[in-house]
């Protein structure tokens, strides 16, 4: 497949913006209308806080690409998954023209981004196992249609989405197919990010939001092939992400161990709310989930969603995405024992 033929024209003949530190990062910097005599706050980690950082995030991308195993040219790093979905909309859907596919329910991200962007959001339901049905989204692609996203796990629904599905998708479609893996690492299958030299049109996002703990940091990365990171490159705002930023993922990726034993701490207690939930006769439908959420099903949920919150106990009402079902975030066991007696005495 040529990726440079589903590419935006104008997007192609860019001429991306040329920011100093993207020639120079050591010297006597004074090129980029800096403030040389330093910063107006303590620099406690000496990064040089008065000079821009690395448009290219070169020094992340080589560690975090050593922690992944995957070649720095196939990593992006965003401003959270969010600014990756923008900027792959971007790159290959020409307003007002192309569309892309979301398959419901899912985050909804993916159509606001097709919203701003004035770009079309075909929505393809999931089937009853909330698995993609190919023959729907096949029925639904259009010439126009650019961009396949998929969430996996899926929120809200919590469930792995079948790789295979994924890769015939790959393999069939003439656009490119995001897989949105911002749950995976509490799934217990791998990644997709190795088989992107098999799909040269397969991009596959992921953060450090959710295991590693770092939602407040607002860091996200994809892997793809070295073209659509290119691409990407090329149109992302010149120093998207900060040094502090930067810095705090660096240390994260030194302490990954932690993030393990987060992961493994969060799975015993989505199992401890998804047994407590089950025993509840007031609790209709219990979903399977590999995420760090469980979603159930109960009669009244905006009711019962509205007298939990003023209990103190605020969880996510996806009513309006899955008939009478709550979205319930694994917390800590103190939080989680609060949550189920509250829950408990509402129902």
């Amino acid at each position: 497949m040529e990726i440079e033929s589903l590419v935006r024209k104008n997007i192609l003949k860019l001429k991306p913006y040329t920011s100093a530190r993207g020639d120079h990062m050591t010297g006597i910097l004074l090129d980029a209308n800096e403030n040389s005599f330093g910063s107006v706050v303590k620099d406690e980690w000496n990064v040089g806080l008065n000079r821009y950082p690395d448009p290219f995030h070169n020094m992340l991308r080589e560690e975090l690409g050593a922690y992944l195993k995957v070649e720095k040219e196939n990593l992006f790093i965003g401003v959270g998954s969010d600014e990756i979905i923008d900027l792959v909309v971007r790159i290959f859907c020409e307003p007002a023209v192309d569309n892309a596919i979301t398959l419901e329910p899912t985050y909804g991200m993916y159509k606001v981004v097709c919203d701003v962007n004035e770009v079309s959001a075909i929505s393809v339901p999931l089937d009853k196992s909330w698995q993609p049905d190919l023959e729907k989204i096949y029925k639904s692609i259009t010439k126009n249609t650019k961009v396949i996203f998929i969430c996996s796990p899926n929120n809200p629904t919590g469930n792995l989405i079948d790789s295979k599905l994924i890769f015939e998708l790959a393999k069939n479609f003439n656009g490119v197919v995001l897989v949105d893996e911002a749950y995976i690492e509490f799934a217990d299958k791998p990644s997709l990010i190795n088989s992107i030299q098999d799909y040269p049109n397969l991009i596959v996002s992921r953060t450090f939001s959710k295991a590693w703990g770092l939602a407040g940091v607002r860091c996200g990365y994809c892997v793809a092939s070295s073209q659509i990171v290119s691409l990407l490159y090329k149109i992302k705002m010149p120093y998207n992400l900060n040094k502090l930023t930067t810095q705090v993922i660096l240390n994260a990726l030194k302490n990954n161990l932690q993030k393990d034993k987060f992961v493994e701490a969060i799975k015993i207690e989505r199992q401890f709310i998804t047994n407590e939930l089950k025993s509840n006769p007031k609790i209709k439908k219990v979903f399977p989930t590999e995420s760090n959420y469980v979603l159930f099903e109960c009669e009244n949920p905006t009711e019962v969603y509205n007298k939990l919150i003023e209990k103190g106990i605020v969880i996510r009402d996806r009513s309006n995405q899955v008939k009478n079902c709550l979205r319930v975030s694994v917390g800590t066991r103190e939080q989680n024992h609060k949550f189920i007696n509250e829950l408990r005495n509402v129902l």
